[in-house]
């Protein structure tokens, strides 16, 4: 199985329609097999997409969704582009706020098996479609040939947030999380928590039991998702680079590789983080 996430930043990128073909271009020529992403955006004036379209791209509605699915989602012209390829995915997304003052900004999982189910739910105290502090997590399970598996796409808030603390958050994705005997859980996405960072963010998912694919893996690169000061770590001062671009799971396993993906080395750069992937 190989596995990758990223925050895309999306519509608010520069040169957003050759980043869009360059990760396109990527995801061709990788195929993973599960794709989770962040901070998937679609213009709350651009005009809706018809039911008929979203099945012929492989849509999975994840209820409930207020917003629908417009034309320049990011994750359904994502979706048109692999199936255009050859490379046909399901996918889900849903829209946790507004982002920047005319996105709904949601996340989004894609797979190339088929989709179970769907499961959504907010990870912030505050649930106000027009604050920037709410969030959701968004996940799908599938029924593999080896038991059943559910894949989470992910994007929390800052360990030191004073209304919506990082501890917070995980305690309810901790207590809402769907659990059945012999299934294997993954979370993979921004967790705004550098991986450098003592008695914070990663220290407390481990801490909670869960395990870092990057540590698991046989074969790494540096890790590093992020090469500079990105929104909502600006004020924090010079920031050379980190890792807060994860992929967890609940049980041990031995992970053949990890590595940066879409840095410009590996592919180009398509947004402010670069992504991450694994195979297993």
């Amino acid at each position: 199985m190989k596995l990758l996430t990223l925050n895309t930043h999306s519509l608010e990128e520069t040169d957003y329609e050759s980043k869009l073909l360059a990760f396109a271009g990527g995801i061709w020529k990788e195929q993973p097999d599960i794709i989770a992403l962040q901070e998937v955006n679609q213009t709350q004036t651009s005009s809706p997409v018809d039911l008929q379209t979203l099945k012929q791209c492989g849509y999975v509605p994840c209820m409930p969704c207020e917003n629908g699915i417009r034309q320049d989602n990011h994750g359904f012209r994502l979706a048109c582009m692999f199936a255009s390829r050859g490379i046909p995915y399901q996918w889900t997304w849903c829209g946790a706020k507004t982002g920047y003052g005319k996105y709904d900004e949601g996340l989004a999982v894609f797979s190339r098996f088929p989709v179970s189910d769907t499961h959504q739910f907010y990870i912030t105290g505050i649930h106000d479609y027009s604050n920037w502090k709410t969030r959701k997590i968004l996940g799908i399970s599938l029924d593999l040939p080896w038991g059943r598996e559910y894949f989470y796409s992910v994007h929390m808030g800052w360990w030191d947030d004073g209304e919506e603390p990082f501890q917070d958050q995980w305690a309810r994705i901790s207590q809402n999380l769907p659990r059945s005997a012999g299934s294997r859980t993954w979370l993979m996405g921004d967790f705004n928590s550098p991986s450098h960072i003592k008695g914070e963010g990663r220290d407390l998912l481990l801490r909670s039991g869960w395990h870092d694919s990057y540590d698991m893996a046989d074969d790494k690169d540096s890790g590093i998702t992020v090469s500079h000061a990105i929104d909502g770590w600006k004020e924090r001062g010079d920031i050379p680079g980190m890792r807060i671009d994860y992929i967890w799971t609940d049980r041990p396993l031995r992970v053949r590789t990890s590595r940066t993906i879409f840095n410009g080395i590996f592919y180009p750069v398509v947004s402010d983080h670069f992504g991450t992937m694994i195979e297993y």
